[in-house]
C-alpha cells in the first residue's frame, strides 16, 4: 500500500460500467486510489505490472485476454475480485472466500460487504489467496458453451448516465430503424424511455418468452403491462398497457395468439 493507502485496478470493457464502479467505490471506500484502468485482459496485466495496486477488479468476460486469464497471470499478488453479469461464476469457492465477485448491476450492499472483507484482509496482512486451482476451474468453464438464462437487465443510455433497466421494469420494446426504444416504468411507476442499437431481433432471442410477446414485427409487449387488447377490422388488433396512452398493432402474423378473445 502507498502511505498506508489501499491502492485498485479496475477492468471492465465498458466505459461506463468502469466508471460506474469508481464511483461506487469513491462512496464505499473513500481511502481507496483507483490507480489504473483497463479495457482488456492484456491491458490489466500490463497495469498491474506497472502499479502493483494491492486489489483488482476484474471483468470476467473482455475481448482478448478474459478476466479470468489476467488473474491467472496476476496470481497471489494481488487480492481479487470478479465483476460479471452471469451469476454462475459466482461459485461456491467465492462465497467460502477464496476470491470474491460483484455481480452486475453492482448494488451498494453487496459492495460493501465485498469492502470489508478486503479491509479486513488488508488490515491484518493477509497474503492474496492461493487461488490457481480455481482459475483453473473457471477457466476451463469460460471455454464451455453454456446456455445462457434470458437477460435480467438491459443496458441503455439516458442523457449522461448509464441506465440498468430491470427487464421486468419494461413495457414494451419497439424497432426503431437502427435502433430500439425501450420503454419501462421504475419502482414509483413513472415511465421512461431509451434508444440502444441492439437489435430487436436479438433482444426477442434473449428475453424471456413466457413473458415477453411479439404483437409485430417492429414490436414485443411485456404481458404483465398489458391492460386489454381490442380486435379491429380486416383483422387488426390493438394492445392497450396498464398507465400508458400509447397502444400497440397485433399484425396479422402474430393475430392468432390472440383467437381466445
Amino acid at each position: 500500500m502507498r502511505d498506508d493507502r489501499p491502492t485498485a485496478l479496475i477492468a471492465d470493457d465498458e466505459p461506463l460500467l468502469r466508471a460506474s464502479l469508481v464511483r461506487l467505490l469513491a462512496q464505499a471506500w473513500p481511502q481507496l486510489e483507483v490507480v489504473a484502468q483497463a479495457r482488456n485482459g492484456r491491458e490489466a496485466v500490463a497495469a498491474f505490472e506497472a502499479q502493483q495496486p494491492d486489489i483488482c477488479f476484474l471483468d470476467v468476460h473482455m475481448p482478448g485476454l478474459s478476466g479470468v486469464e489476467a488473474a491467472r497471470q496476476i496470481g497471489d499478488r494481488a487480492h481479487l475480485v470478479f465483476v460479471t453479469a452471469h451469476r454462475q461464476y459466482a461459485v461456491e469457492a467465492f462465497e467460502q472466500g477464496a476470491l470474491d465477485y460483484l455481480v452486475k448491476p453492482v448494488e451498494a450492499v453487496r459492495l460493501d460487504a465485498t469492502v470489508a472483507r478486503l479491509r479486513e484482509r488488508l488490515r491484518t496482512a493477509q497474503p492474496a489467496s492461493n487461488t490457481e486451482a480455481l482459475l483453473e476451474q473457471l477457466a476451463a468453464r469460460l471455454l464451455k458453451p453454456e446456455a445462457a438464462g434470458p437477460l435480467r437487465w438491459i443496458r441503455a443510455s439516458v442523457g449522461q448516465a448509464l441506465r440498468l433497466i430491470p427487464v421486468e421494469q419494461i413495457d414494451y420494446l419497439r424497432a426503431e430503424e437502427k435502433y430500439t426504444r425501450i420503454a419501462w416504468r421504475d419502482e414509483s411507476g413513472k415511465p421512461g424511455e431509451a434508444l440502444i442499437r441492439t437489435p430487436l431481433k436479438e433482444l426477442a432471442a434473449q428475453l424471456d418468452g413466457g413473458q415477453f410477446m411479439q404483437v409485430h414485427r417492429a414490436a414485443l409487449v411485456n404481458l404483465h403491462a398489458v391492460s386489454h387488447v381490442t380486435r379491429g377490422a380486416n383483422e387488426t388488433a390493438q394492445v392497450h398497457l396498464k398507465g400508458r396512452t400509447e397502444v400497440l398493432p397485433v399484425s396479422r402474423s402474430y393475430l392468432h395468439l390472440f383467437r381466445q378473445m
